[in-house]
């Protein structure tokens, strides 16, 4: 089972190479399931996954100049403090066991796991329309979009924090609809904000975590050659053509969960 982790964690950084987001969604999963790794932990562990292996795919776009460090500012800043209030005060609440049913019992990892599942079905949707595929090479920003852009970014942080997603599936969107970022740009920007906000999301809280680093740096560095091998391929292949592919993945995924926690 860790070999096909393993091999699970090369996917993740290639989807990140490829189309700037949707490998994170695959890292909570990747963990629980493949690994043993129990799900509270495994947000942490996804933190620090995707933070590393975003920031390490995000310098192949910084040297084309295709990251935009304002929009990252604009769209990060509300997200990092999301994400602070999330790790610190909002995860700590969620008691061990949440809710009971007759003889269904929801503990903590279940109901993370659930709130997965579902932020997965609602990423694929977003893959598999594909609503942000058009390019859009306008350079002017809207103040309201802009508020916009800044109030998705406080959604994501929250997002983050709770579940370790690093949210490019809705950072993307959000750059091309509301800030008019090119996509290629924008894929090279979310990937710097994912980085941000998932590496803030991790330091935060890893001192109240029991981390076994040996396994956790081996499975980000799987996860950072597979990004490098996406960026590499996202010069010869269009990764909008990818998403809504990698969509329906994702969302047989997230019923697979659902399932197994639920019903299994």
């Amino acid at each position: 089972m860790e070999i096909i982790g393993y091999a699970a964690a090369v996917l993740i950084g290639i989807s990140l190479g490829l189309i700037g987001g949707g490998g994170s969604i695959l890292t909570v999963p990747v963990l629980v399931y493949l690994f043993g790794i129990d799900a509270f932990l495994a947000t942490e562990y996804s933190l620090f996954v995707v933070g590393i292996s975003s920031l390490a795919g995000s310098f192949s776009y910084f040297k084309k100049g295709l990251v935009n460090f304002k929009t990252a500012l604009v769209f990060g800043l509300p997200s990092v403090v999301s994400i602070f209030l999330t790790r610190i005060y909002l995860l700590p609440l969620i008691p061990e066991q949440v809710a009971r049913i007759k003889d269904f019992t929801v503990n903590r990892n279940i109901f993370l796991l659930l709130i997965f599942a579902g932020l997965m079905i609602l990423s694929s949707y977003k893959m598999i329309i594909n609503n942000a595929s058009a390019e859009s090479l306008e350079d002017t920003t809207d103040k309201n979009n802009a508020l916009l852009a800044a109030g998705q970014g406080s959604i994501v942080g929250v997002l983050t924090g709770l579940v370790g997603a690093g949210g490019g599936f809705m950072i993307i969107p959000a750059l091309v609809s509301l800030l008019k970022i090119p996509m290629k740009m924008a894929i090279g920007t979310s990937l710097v904000i994912i980085s941000l906000n998932s590496l803030i999301g991790f330091f935060s809280s890893v001192s109240t975590m029991n981390i076994e680093w040996s396994l956790l740096i081996s499975i980000t560095a799987i996860a950072v050659v597979g990004i490098m091998i996406g960026s590499q391929l996202s010069r010869k292949i269009d990764g909008k053509k990818l998403k809504p592919a990698f969509g329906w993945f994702i969302l047989i995924m997230g019923i697979y969960i659902i399932t197994k926690e639920i019903f299994l």
